[in-house]
């Protein structure tokens, strides 16, 4: 039992426990054809695969035509979906493949902007006031604007990475089946993207700080 189950609420155990079900006959129904039912897929994660698309890519327009392809070829491919994972799983995978295509094919680094990373700069803003230099840091504006160079220097890999377990929390486990790879290699991955961060965060903090716990690895939320 990993340590995310040992620590939950039970209401909120028992309502993620609802809402895995609910998933499993929406499902099932628009695997039968039911396209209503699909439709109640599409607006409990569009936002989420949005998010994931963007967060990779970099550009909204780029993004959201992502997350309606992303949809379309999930509708496409349902009756291969087995079930061996949840749906919102598949759906990830989906999308980040399309992402790297979609990049691979323009031949281009992505830019970042700050908006949907809001969780990352919370992260590094809560270690700010004892951790970043008043001179080299004035303001949260200023520290957004540091993490976006930051992240943009990290490759389609790491920063796809931080996406799905920092700003989409998804578990090592979960992480894995997105990427297709195994957990062990999950956490090499994130462990050398969160210190990539850390270099590259390192001249706007104070000699011998760290820039920000959360870009540390995480058991916890294994």
């Amino acid at each position: 039992m990993s340590a995310e189950s040992k620590t939950m609420d039970p209401d909120e155990k028992s309502e993620k426990t609802r809402q895995k079900a609910q998933e499993r006959t929406w499902v099932e129904r628009a695997q039968s054809g039911d396209q209503e039912a699909f439709r109640c897929l599409v607006e409990r994660y569009q936002r989420r695969v949005y998010a994931v698309a963007y967060g990779i890519v970099r550009n909204h327009d780029d993004a959201w035509d992502i997350a309606q392809e992303s949809f379309v070829k999930a509708y496409r491919n349902l009756s291969r979906f087995q079930g061996k994972s949840g749906f919102y799983t598949w759906i990830y995978r989906i999308t980040y493949n399309l992402c790297i295509d979609s990049m691979r094919s323009k031949g281009r680094r992505s830019f970042v902007e700050i908006d949907s990373n809001r969780m990352l700069e919370a992260a590094v803003a809560e270690e700010a006031p004892r951790q970043t230099h008043p001179s080299r840091v004035a303001d949260q504006k200023e520290l957004g604007k540091i993490i976006q160079t930051a992240l943009s220097q990290l490759s389609e890999k790491h920063r796809a990475i931080i996406v799905l377990r920092e700003i989409e929390e998804l578990s090592y486990d979960e992480i894995a089946e997105v990427l297709k790879v195994s957990k062990g290699t999950v956490m090499s991955r994130l462990f050398h993207a969160r210190r990539k961060l850390q270099q590259l965060l390192a001249p706007y903090v104070e000699d011998g700080t760290s820039p920000a716990a959360s870009f540390q690895l995480s058991p916890q939320r294994s």
